[in-house]
């Protein structure tokens, strides 16, 4: 059972100010909780507070169906759980295809994660200034989308509701 305050805290949270990421777009990775992969890559796949740095970047990385130059002219993406940013990847710049047509961005980088959603506590996970703006500004908050995938693409000049 989830404690009363902390549903209401949930809530309550904030939506986060994509006005001010500067972009029309950006995407969202959606994601479930971690899992076991069965990868050679990685361990898990999904996210969980518990996990390492590097494991939690190697869980929340994959290859999706996307439109690789509109993730990577966002900057930034966010990465929800049930809808609350619980991570920011950024290092977007690169990605790869494979022969199933989907993407990857091997230079992405954990800018940051949330430790405890209800509190929210953070941990910055990058020593660039601007990687932990971009953290500050969007781990913890609301951020609603909606995709048939993984990847959805969010307009940062709405409000989400």
């Amino acid at each position: 059972m989830i404690p009363l305050s902390v549903v209401q805290a949930l809530s309550a949270r904030r939506y986060a100010p994509l006005g001010r990421l500067g972009v029309q777009e950006i995407a969202v990775l959606r994601v479930d909780t971690a899992r076991r992969a069965d990868d050679p890559e990685r361990d898990w796949i999904g996210f969980a507070a518990t996990l390492t740095p590097d494991d939690l970047l190697k869980a929340l990385r994959g290859w999706w169906r996307c439109d690789a130059a509109s993730v990577a002219a966002g900057g930034v993406l966010p990465v929800t759980l049930s809808g609350y940013v619980v991570a920011v990847l950024t290092g977007l710049e690169r990605w790869e295809k494979n022969t199933e047509g989907r993407h990857a961005f091997p230079e992405a980088r954990l800018t940051g994660y949330v430790t405890d959603l209800a509190t929210p506590k953070i941990t910055i996970a990058s020593t660039a200034d601007s990687d932990r703006q971009l953290a500050e500004l969007l781990l913890g908050t609301r951020l609603t989308s909606h995709s048939g995938g993984a990847i959805a693409y969010v307009p940062t000049n709405a409000t989400a509701h």
